[in-house]
């Protein structure tokens, strides 16, 4: 064996000499090699899609479009003068149908009834004293003349009672509808001019537009056609009334309404609209025919100046323009165009 082992030793060596001979010669080693770093693919740029609209002309309307409400062209806006006193009853609901003189709503009255049939009969007491006095004296006897001014202050004690009493009644002054009344309760106190139940007469109606404010409803005029749908019928109508045309009224809830509502007249009314229906209706404020109309994407604005970009080559270009007529849509274009110009329009 020992022989055998100095013998391998001999062939091994020479062997691994020459291995690491040629590893210096062919610089190589017996260690793995080391990858380099691979480059980035390449990546073309994305192409900018660009929305274009080729400017053209055609009739642009400006219009009012939204739901219209049916309402009495005659109401009742019923309403305490005076604050202090206490709701006691509200003899109505809504809907009820009442007539002139209905008393519908009262305040406490405290001990006013008792008051009034007080003064009555101290009144009756007067007269039979003044028959008697009459009777016996002459008529320019200072007695009778003093019997006579005791009459008239009470006679008119007992008017101002009554008055009290009336103040505490709200009464129907029309035949109509009931048609609002506010959420106050009784026992709490009522506060002057504010107003407390509405009454509408059913056999006069208009139809009625409010707005969110009056800006909403800028360029309707009294007398502009109206196009009103109910149902799936057509009917035509005329504004009767806008905010800039309503009459001045010192009741605050009718001046409010009066602000920002158009109100329409509706000719030849199906028989089935009552108070409180709707219709659809459309009012055209402007309209101009064969005008350079772009979309709204492609008007833009920066510090009040009116612009838009259009595609120059393979660039972009902002030209300044002015605008005329702004529909829900689309935009006139008065200056600053020609037909067929590609406009890039806002993504």
């Amino acid at each position: 064996m020992a022989k055998l082992s100095r013998r391998l030793k001999r062939i091994v060596r020479p062997v691994l000499g020459l291995i690491c001979i040629a590893g210096i010669l062919t610089g190589c080693s017996l260690l793995p090699v080391e990858e380099g770093e691979l480059k980035p693919p390449l990546v073309e740029p994305a192409k900018e899609t660009l929305s274009l609209y080729a400017v053209k002309r055609a009739t642009i309307t400006q219009q009012i479009t939204g739901v219209a409400t049916f309402a009495s062209d005659k109401m009742d806006y019923l309403f305490y003068s005076e604050s202090g006193g206490r709701l006691k009853k509200v003899n109505v609901k809504l809907g009820d149908q009442v007539k002139a003189g209905d008393v519908l709503a009262t305040t406490e009255t405290s001990d006013l009834d008792m008051k009034i049939k007080l003064q009555q009969i101290s009144i009756e007491k007067l007269k039979i004293s003044l028959q008697q006095a009459m009777a016996d004296k002459e008529a320019d006897d200072p007695d009778i003349r003093l019997k006579l001014l005791d009459m008239e202050s009470a006679q008119l004690q007992l008017k101002s009672l009554q008055n009290q009493l009336q103040n505490t009644r709200l009464t129907s002054t029309i035949d109509g509808i009931v048609t609002f009344i506010d959420s106050i309760q009784p026992g709490d106190q009522v506060a002057a001019y504010k107003q407390l139940i509405t009454l509408s007469d059913p056999r006069q109606m208009k139809l009625v537009y409010t707005a969110s404010s009056q800006n909403d409803v800028g360029g309707v005029e009294v007398g502009m056609d109206v196009t009103i749908k109910i149902k799936d019928k057509t009917y035509a109508g005329k504004v009767v009334q806008t905010p800039l045309s309503a009459p001045p009224n010192s009741n605050k809830a009718i001046q409010d309404k009066n602000a920002k509502a158009i109100y329409i007249q509706v000719s030849g009314l199906p028989k089935d609209v009552t108070i409180g229906s709707q219709a659809d209706i459309t009012i055209v404020t402007q309209k101009r025919d064969q005008v350079m109309v772009i979309p709204r994407g492609g008007l833009r604005n920066y510090m009040g100046r009116d612009y838009v970009q259009v595609l120059d080559g393979e660039s972009r270009k902002e030209i300044d323009v002015e605008k005329g007529i702004v529909a829900a849509t689309e935009v006139e274009i008065r200056k600053g165009l020609s037909e067929g110009q590609q406009i890039i329009l806002n993504n």
